[in-house]
């Protein structure tokens, strides 16, 4: 017999197909819930470093080591809660969740996509909103980063 992942009893196949996409809207707000969470996790890291170096930022080539610092958080942030939860803190405040078009798990290469190579892409293009308008008009509702992934944002049950 195969293990196969469940949700409530159910095989999580079956409730990704039963369950409702989340529009741009509620995105948007989880996504906005997730940067004040990373801010303030980077702030509570990251301010030790203002007491090196005489308060001025520590230049690494063309990068500061606060910028370098903040994004590895930035996206430690996405890829392991995404990982271990299928959803941030902010996709839970709003009741949402990650998961396979498929419906099996989530895999380390699924969130390497989803979250480095698509988010690297919105923030290197700084067309952030135009990359991600594209849920809105998606009939299931998926971003750029979904697209290249194969994942979905579904209401949580």
């Amino acid at each position: 017999m195969s293990e196969e992942s469940t949700v409530m009893g159910q095989p999580e196949a079956e409730v990704v197909n039963r369950s409702p996409y989340a529009g741009f809207w509620m995105r948007f707000w989880a996504y906005l819930a997730d940067l004040i969470i990373v801010f303030s996790i980077n702030g509570i890291i990251l301010s030790p470093l203002r007491f090196l170096n005489d308060g001025a930022a520590i230049d690494i080539g063309f990068w500061t080591l606060s910028g370098i610092l903040s994004s590895i958080v930035f996206y430690l942030y996405f890829v392991l809660m995404t990982k271990f939860y299928q959803q941030t803190l902010g996709k839970m405040i709003f009741g949402l969740k990650v998961v396979r078009s498929d419906g099996e798990k989530l895999s380390w290469n699924d969130l390497i996509f989803r979250e480095l190579v698509g988010r690297f892409l919105h923030r290197v293009f700084f067309i952030t909103f135009l990359l991600y308008i594209v849920v809105a008009f998606n009939s299931e509702k998926q971003g750029i980063h979904d697209l290249i992934a194969g994942t979905r944002v579904v209401f949580a049950r």
